[in-house]
This record gives structure tokens, C-alpha cells and sequence, in this order.
């Protein structure tokens, strides 16, 4: 079955740089798109980044574009979310998603799986 399960979560201070990994199972993961989203307490899913199947184009949320850089490793099954310049507005918990697509769009309905979170803290 779909697995995915993220890491990397944790404290940084504004300013700061965290980097989250999320390791896929239970398919071709070479064959879809991947999303990270976020959910802060009390507000809505939101999407972050996306990343095409292959890799060659990567799409982000105004909120992050110029701050976080997500990538993909299709050898080790692996996808990441790179995140520099955290302002506490980032605190949330992100997941990662598999689409049902091989593109990786904005839209959370095109996401089938979602793995169970982790948490970034962004605070002095």
C-alpha cells in the first residue's frame, strides 16, 4: 500500500533554515507528482510547492516562492522541501502527497494519499 512518511520537522528560530524529507512506498513513485502542504492549528490545508513527476518543473505558493525549493529524488524514492528564511507564519504541520497525476498542481482534490505530518515551529 501508499505509504509516505516525512521527517526533518522541528524548532528553528525566524531567520532560520529546516529541510523535510519525504519517503514514498507502495508505488512507482517515478510515475506521479508530489506536493507539500501545511495546516496550521485552527486554519485551512494549504498547498506549498509542487514538483512533476520527473522533476522538471516545480511550482510553489506565493507565501514561500523565493523562501522554500522542493525537489525530488526518483532513485531513492525520496522528496524534499528545502526551507530558508522561516518566519513564524510557517509554523504548521506539513505533509507530503502523492498526486494522481504526474503533474502537481494547486488543487488538493488531485491528491490521493497524504502522509501523517510533521511539525515545524518557527519561534524565538
Amino acid at each position: 500500500q501508499v505509504q509516505l512518511v516525512e521527517s526533518g520537522g522541528g524548532l528553528a528560530q525566524p531567520g532560520g533554515s529546516l529541510k523535510l524529507s519525504c519517503a514514498a512506498s507502495g508505488f512507482t513513485f517515478s510515475n506521479y507528482g508530489m506536493s507539500w502542504a501545511r495546516q496550521a492549528p485552527g486554519k485551512e490545508l494549504e498547498w506549498v510547492a509542487g514538483i512533476r513527476s520527473d522533476g522538471s518543473d516545480t511550482y510553489y505558493a506565493d507565501s514561500v516562492k523565493g523562501r522554500f525549493t522542493i525537489s525530488r529524488d526518483n532513485a531513492k524514492n525520496m522528496v524534499y522541501l528545502q526551507m530558508n528564511s522561516l518566519k513564524p507564519e510557517d509554523t504548521a504541520r506539513y505533509s507530503c502527497a502523492k498526486s494522481i497525476f504526474l503533474r502537481a498542481t494547486l488543487e488538493l482534490y488531485e491528491y490521493s494519499h497524504w502522509g501523517q505530518g510533521t511539525q515545524v515551529t518557527v519561534s524565538t
